[in-house]
């Protein structure tokens, strides 16, 4: 259980850990929310976002926030003493569920619509 809290901290903690680059945070997390809602990018069952229809900024920002994810999983992993792999599918499986209808999600290596 307490590894399933600090997974949900986690899911925060990566809306909010968006490198500094090219996006502000507002401008990262509203242009995530465009790119999800209109089928650009979509969450994957092992954690990280995936491209669907490159274009616009969409490979920029599942660039960041993947990079941000994966800083966060690897920490994660080593604080509890689990690997990276497992922190990586649980926060995936999370990810799926907390996806809202009509948004893109990857099964079985396919791409569908929730």
């Amino acid at each position: 259980m307490k590894t399933y809290l600090k997974l949900a901290s986690l899911l925060l903690a990566l809306c909010m850990a968006l490198p500094a680059a090219a996006l502000t945070l507002n401008e990262a997390m509203t242009a995530l929310g465009s790119a999800k809602a209109s089928g650009q990018l979509g969450e994957k069952p092992d954690g990280y976002l995936g491209v669907i229809k490159p274009g616009g900024q969409a490979e920029e920002i599942a660039s960041q926030i993947n990079q941000a994810r994966r800083a966060e999983y690897h920490r994660v992993a080593q604080q509890n003493g689990i690997s990276v792999d497992n922190v990586e599918a649980i926060a995936g499986k999370k990810a799926l569920e907390k996806t809202p209808r009509g948004q893109y999600i990857q099964l079985n290596g396919t791409w569908v619509k929730k």
